[in-house]
């Protein structure tokens, strides 16, 4: 017995030596810059597209400008593209397609030549436009094999952030104007569903993403074949923050998970369904139509948007600002350091996480915890084999361009966070006829839920620590008050029906 004693009093001290040498580090660090792989994304030939307000470009590619003849691949061009962005400190969303109103497609020419492929030619847009012969069997192997090839040259490539695929106009899932027969000018749904898990398996590293207009069981395999939604590719929208962006936007989102973005990216552009949509996107506080960019953000998680036409109608700080709400943000709660030591919490501040593997290092030497995949609101510990006096902490990927940065917030410094226009009540659309409205009165939170039904609710502060939460509800709920008993400011409230911020008065 003595003998155990003595031994725990030996741990007991040593434990005690090793945290008395542990030394308290205070960073004073500011993000100023857009993150990688986040923000507002431009098109390459954007008279601003010299510019830090955006870290990603897009461009659509065609697929015979890399294959002419079967077999063979030149990939010129997208070398050309990424150098160019890459010159700009900018990394690629690309998307390769076939059909384009009032184009020709982009099947290669040696496809075009044979004697039983049979193009159908339409109008869309009030353009005569061209859609492939999905009968034949080739451009079925070629478009598997493309992407094949694809993966193999640029799965690993630093200069491609995330590629968009999929099939119909601007490759968009859907040929809302013109021809529609599937199996004929779009592909059917079993080949879809090959094409799905072979991209999955093709592509280890990069992700990719498919429109949110997948949902729709007139085009795609997913209503009949759910499994398929298993797959981790991410989403884009097209048509975001449109006036009825909560009716069928909001449900294909819903279709394909909520989740989703904590595996897979969410993007997409803003609507074009009118010019006063982009207009007025960026509207401080309102948007276009009464919500806010950063509350949409905050919603769908949003990672990056097409934005080419912005610097029309918005000044390039604004741009930059928008840019900077997107995407993981990270910040350092705490950072304690000796020689050949130290540890780190880093919390994620963002709306979304990071795709690809990044680490705290100090002093160049990186931790063995990835931050992929850290949610909004989580946090990390870190333990790196490395410490000093006046340690340098950064946050590397090898993901990243080289004259790129992830910066972070530092100990004493504050997270910027979006702080909506003092109203008494927020509703929240989530879908057709459904919404969840959130009235403060009288130093309490009434949330009512419209044609749905409530599952929990909970209370977090801006650094996301849970301060209540009522779950376990009866089935049917669809009023649950919570008392706003805190100190005056803003809060966040969490529903299993969406996320919105609060002010306590």
């Amino acid at each position: 017995m003595r003998l155990i004693l003595l031994l725990l009093i030996i741990v007991t001290l040593v434990i005690e030596s090793k945290a008395q040498d542990y030394q308290t580090i205070e960073l004073d660090s500011e993000i100023t810059m857009v993150q990688p792989m986040t923000g507002i994304v431009f098109w390459p030939g954007n008279s601003r597209i010299e510019t830090d307000a955006i870290s990603l470009e897009f461009s659509y590619m065609l697929y015979n400008d890399i294959v002419s003849e079967k077999g063979v691949y030149d990939w010129t061009p997208v070398e050309e593209l990424l150098d160019e962005m890459a010159s700009r400190n900018h990394q690629a969303v690309l998307r390769f397609r076939f059909s384009y109103p009032g184009r020709e497609t982009s099947v290669p020419d040696y496809i075009k030549a044979l004697d039983d492929y049979h193009e159908t030619e339409g109008e869309s847009e009030g353009r005569e436009t061209w859609f492939p012969d999905w009968t034949h069997p080739e451009l079925k192997r070629f478009t598997l094999e493309f992407y094949e090839k694809y993966a193999e040259k640029y799965d690993n490539d630093k200069r491609l952030a995330f590629v968009q695929t999929g099939f119909g106009l601007w490759a968009e899932y859907h040929i809302y104007d013109g021809p529609f027969v599937l199996g004929e000018t779009f592909p059917s749904k079993d080949f879809q569903a090959g094409f799905f898990q072979h991209l999955d398996t093709i592509f280890t590293n990069t992700h990719w993403s498919i429109s949110i207009d997948a949902a729709s069981d007139t085009y795609s395999p997913f209503q009949a074949q759910p499994e398929l939604k298993e797959i981790g590719f991410g989403l884009f929208d097209d048509s975001f923050m449109h006036r009825n962006h909560s009716g069928y936007n909001t449900s294909n989102w819903n279709f394909f998970d909520r989740e989703r973005y904590k595996w897979a990216p969410a993007g997409g552009e803003f609507s074009y369904y009118t010019d006063y949509d982009q207009q007025n996107v960026l509207n401080e506080h309102v948007g276009a139509h009464g919500i806010a960019f950063e509350t949409f953000v905050e919603n769908f998680h949003m990672s990056y948007i097409n934005g080419n036409d912005q610097p029309r109608y918005q000044s390039m700080d604004r741009i930059k600002e928008a840019s900077m709400y997107m995407g993981y943000r990270f910040k350092i709660n705490s950072f304690q350091s000796m020689d050949g030591s130290s540890i780190v919490n880093i919390e994620n501040v963002g709306v979304a996480p990071i795709y690809y593997d990044a680490y705290v290092a100090v002093n160049g030497v990186r931790a063995v915890e990835s931050l992929i995949y850290l949610s909004p609101g989580e946090t990390l510990t870190c333990e790196i084999p490395a410490g000093s006096a006046a340690p340098v902490l950064t946050i590397e990927s090898d993901r990243i361009l080289d004259s790129q940065t992830i910066q972070y917030y530092g100990t004493i410094n504050e997270p910027y966070s979006y702080i909506p226009q003092d109203v008494e009540e927020k509703v929240l659309s989530i879908g057709k006829n459904q919404e969840v409205k959130i009235i403060y009165k009288s130093n309490n939170f009434s949330v009512r839920s419209k044609n749905t039904s409530l599952q929990y609710v909970s209370l977090h502060n801006l650094s996301g620590q849970r301060l209540l939460i009522r779950d376990s509800l009866p089935e049917q709920t669809t009023r649950v008050d919570i008392p706003a008993q805190w100190p005056a400011g803003i809060y966040i409230i969490k529903t299993n029906l969406g996320t919105t911020k609060v002010r306590i008065k």
